[in-house]
């Protein structure tokens, strides 16, 4: 069955360091036989390790290898996957192409370990199909993604085939969208090292609401008009909060986008260091099917402070 894997041609692109391409090294050394047992025992465990790291860098739990299964498709973003976010499903012929993969993926979700583990006498796989994680904060791991990967990993169990997984798969990139900016709600960013922008989601962000906040009604509902006409693609303002510190400005933004993340609204934060990578942020996230919140806290400038001038120089 692993080596089905070859023939993927949408989600061909995954690395071949990724877990699910070493696991299809080692079935089809334990196929073919003449292995060590030692060895393919050894490297069972290192992916079994790393397959227990993601699982609880996101809260998986249960069958972690369907959630493992679930979380490629929710994250791989190629053409076919970043459409469905924006248009849904629609006839083409790219379609017989996913629904090839989509089988294969099937396939994956019913492997059998059993016969592996009774010869080389393991029950590593049958710990992580039956898995039962430590209850932990939310704060301490990616609560929204771990939700909607173990939503879809429950519905891809129960289809019937790939044409199934189809209809599933490209409604989940339609509601939620695929990849970083579907999963996540805010994002920091950093320079990567080939010095393009690379965003980092934010796990840790209170999920407080407008109606937490006591008082500023007048101040909550114009930010909650002009956000609603935001995400409905209508005129919208910038917006500028100012006031005290403790006032409630960076707990508002939090708030608005826990309200309007359903709706499509994302948060990246940017300092003011950061002004000169804007066009490269927005170079990234332009053709996609969200509506961001480009949020920089602390908004002020002494006479030695150029990054303003060097940012507006730029987008002149």
């Amino acid at each position: 069955m692993f080596r089905e894997i070859s023939k993927l041609v949408i989600y061909r692109n995954l690395e071949e360091d990724s877990i699910l391409f070493k696991f299809a090294d080692i079935c089809e050394k334990f196929m073919e036989g003449g292995y060590q047992e030692e060895s393919l025992i050894n490297e069972i465990y290192q992916q079994i390790h790393r397959l227990l790291d993601i699982s609880t860098q996101y809260g998986f739990d249960h069958n972690l290898w369907h959630c493992y299964l679930a979380y490629i498709l929710a994250t791989n973003e190629n053409p076919f996957s970043i459409t469905m976010e924006k248009v849904g499903a629609v006839e083409g012929s790219v379609n017989k192409f996913a629904i090839g993969d989509f089988s294969i993926f099937k396939r994956l979700f019913d492997y059998d370990f059993s016969e592996m583990e009774k010869e080389l006498n393991i029950n590593c796989f049958s710990t992580i199909l039956d898995y039962h994680a430590i209850e932990k904060k939310e704060q301490r791991y990616h609560k929204s993604v771990s939700d909607k990967v173990k939503v879809l990993a429950k519905e891809i169990e129960k289809a019937f085939d790939g044409e199934e997984i189809f209809k599933i798969v490209t409604e989940f990139y339609k509601d939620y969208g695929v990849g970083r900016f579907g999963l996540n709600k805010a994002f920091r960013i950093s320079s990567g090292s080939d010095g393009d922008v690379v965003f980092h989601a934010i796990n840790n962000m209170d999920t407080v609401m407008l109606d937490d906040l006591v008082g500023y009604e007048i101040q909550k509902k114009k930010l909650r008009d002009n956000t609603m006409a935001f995400v409905q693609g209508k005129k919208a303002n910038n917006v500028l909060l100012f006031g005290d510190s403790g006032t409630g400005k960076s707990t508002s933004i939090k708030a608005i986008v826990n309200e309007y993340y359903g709706q499509g609204l994302r948060m990246i934060e940017i300092y003011k260091h950061q002004f000169k990578d804007l066009s490269s942020v927005i170079a990234q996230i332009k053709n996609r099917n969200y509506k961001f919140i480009i949020y920089m806290d602390d908004l002020s400038f002494e006479e030695f402070e150029i990054e303003y001038s060097a940012s507006r120089f730029q987008f002149k």
